[in-house]
């Protein structure tokens, strides 16, 4: 327990507002959490039928092990709700055979356990030629919609959490985190945390980029169900490695994408129906699956999710002295939210002074919690 309870805000109950809500009230600070829709809001980026979880990254070994943190985290917590929402079947990503033993060893440095995974071993799955899967035996899917609902339930229940669903924020004083509602009342905090998601260019200045993606999901033949419940995750596939999949299990579908179709967008509300089914079709024409025509389309969705314009990466930016934002969503968003909460955490039981940016772009100082990638990242699950 903490040695002073501090009163937090969080804007947002997506992903990231919502453990950060539960560390804050662990620890044990005030903690209201708005949302502009319902909480959990089924409209929100968070709100689907699953995500990703992965942390091996051999190009950076720091951020392997943060993530590996990270899925401790979400063990944990699955842990204290006493209801399952993670799918332990493993992350499966493709890499060039010569290059197999080097990634082993960067996992094996990062203490992540991997093994290596024939392409024959899952004969429904298309691997690039010459490619061999390494497994992440510690990854897996996480429920997402489950996950959100669990920890809603257990927030609405707990002494000192305050959920207020359908408040639109109309603004934010980034110096004091005073937060100002549509009808003149205002909320003062402590500490207030801007995680809103595609929405929160509305209430930060900071240099931002919102992507949309195209999201399949299908419905495997009858014949193949049970060989997909025992099926991980797998990335790097298609034509560029660029594509993924999800596997269905537990009442969820098979999902599938590729960051081919990632591209930038100036709203979430913009684009129509027609547009995401041309590009549906360029994700159908990926070389993911086996026989892929004996799948049934069973909806198309599209997802957004922001990233700093800068590095393309997720960070969590001190934009106030007691004011934070979270430039993230999507898949990276499910992978670091734990550690934006015990950043969050810390901040309130060791704060520092806040230093305003000397840099010419004006943009404050950034706790990256990822690295940034090299090519776009996909909205929904995994750094290609």
């Amino acid at each position: 327990m903490a040695t002073e309870s501090r009163r937090v805000v969080v804007i947002g109950a997506g992903v990231t507002g919502l453990l950060t809500a539960v560390r804050c009230s662990l620890a044990g600070h005030q903690v209201t959490v708005l949302d502009r829709g319902a909480i959990p809001n089924p409209g929100s980026t968070s709100f689907d039928q699953h995500r990703a979880v992965r942390a091996l990254d051999p190009s950076d070994l720091a951020g392997t092990r943060r993530i590996a943190v990270a899925h401790r985290r979400w063990l944990a917590l699955e842990a204290m709700l006493g209801t399952r929402f993670y799918r332990r079947v493993g992350m499966v990503t493709a890499w060039p055979v010569e290059e197999a033993d080097r990634i082993a060893a960067v996992a094996a440095e990062a203490g992540v356990p991997v093994t290596l995974t024939e392409p024959a071993e899952l004969p429904h799955v298309r691997f690039p030629e010459g490619t061999v899967g390494v497994r992440e035996h510690h990854g897996g899917v996480l429920l997402a919609d489950h996950a959100l609902q669990a920890v809603v339930r257990w927030l609405a229940a707990r002494p000192g959490v305050t959920l207020l669903p359908w408040q639109e924020v109309k603004a934010v004083d980034p110096e004091t985190g005073e937060v100002h509602l549509p009808d003149a009342r205002s909320l003062t905090a402590d500490l207030t945390l801007i995680a809103t998601g595609p929405w929160s260019k509305d209430l930060v200045e900071l240099p931002m980029l919102l992507h949309r993606q195209t999201l399949v999901y299908l419905k495997p033949p009858e014949e193949l169900a049970a060989a997909w419940e025992r099926t991980p995750g797998v990335g790097r596939i298609g034509s560029e490695g660029l594509a993924w999949l999800l596997p269905p299990g537990d009442g969820t579908l098979l999902k599938v994408s590729s960051a081919a179709v990632c591209r930038e967008a100036e709203l979430a509300t913009d684009g129509s129906p027609e547009e995401e089914l041309r590009w549906a079709e360029q994700v159908l024409a990926e070389p993911i699956l086996t026989d892929p025509d004996r799948y049934q389309v069973l909806a198309v969705k599209r997802c957004h999710y922001l990233v700093d314009a800068g590095t393309g990466a997720a960070h969590l930016v001190r934009i106030g002295p007691a004011t934070w934002a979270r430039t993230a969503s999507g898949g990276d968003g499910f992978r670091t939210a734990p550690l934006v909460a015990d950043r969050i955490v810390a901040a309130l039981e060791n704060p520092e002074p806040f230093v305003p940016p000397t840099a010419p772009t004006g943009v404050p100082p950034t706790t990256p919690l990822t690295t940034p990638p090299t090519t776009p990242p996909t909205a929904g699950e995994e750094k290609p």
